[in-house]
């Protein structure tokens, strides 16, 4: 795999865009906009006039190709990045969660998207259905919404408790 190049002075470290290989998934996004939205996902509030600097084109340009890469819905959205501990939130626990009856409807994330303490929830293969990311502030709150998951969904669940964090959230390999 290719190392990607010293980032040059001035440029956001990590900005380095891989070139895209013919059947890449990234076939369908010049390099140009991957390199706007590697920028964006470092920082989504890059002024239009760092963002044109950083990508070699006109401020004009820039605005154009966020807006249109905004309207193909490869952005969905900006947001702010919070730290859950300084927020009271700081025990994450991955709760995978598997249906009592095999043969009931398959709509758990409807019944449990209204609890807010589940950050994610992603479909899995395996002998679970769904492993959801949850954020609490304190056991005692996890071992509530653990039971209020299983009664909601009908669910059995398998909780891992997350003890620390390297690193989370990290932009996609554009």
């Amino acid at each position: 795999m290719e190392e990607p190049p010293g980032d040059p002075p001035g440029a956001a470290r990590g900005a380095w865009v891989r070139p895209a290989l013919p059947g890449d998934y990234r076939d369908g996004v010049e390099e140009t906009d991957r390199k706007i939205l590697s920028l964006l996902c470092q920082d989504g509030r890059i002024s239009f006039t760092d963002l044109s600097r950083q990508t070699g084109l006109s401020v004009s340009a820039t605005h154009q190709r966020v807006r249109r890469l905004e309207r193909r819905g490869l952005i969905k959205r900006y947001a702010a990045v919070i730290d859950p501990a300084d927020a009271g939130l700081p025990l994450t626990a991955f709760v995978s969660i598997k249906p009592f009856d095999p043969a009931a409807p398959d709509d758990a994330p409807e019944r449990l998207a209204h609890l807010t303490a589940i950050e994610a929830c992603h479909s899995v293969a395996g002998d679970e259905s769904y492993i959801l990311k949850v954020r609490v502030p304190s056991p005692g709150a996890l071992e509530n919404l653990l039971q209020e998951i299983r009664a909601i969904a009908n669910v059995s669940t398998r909780t891992t408790i997350v003890l620390s964090t390297p690193y989370e959230n990290r932009p996609p390999d554009l």
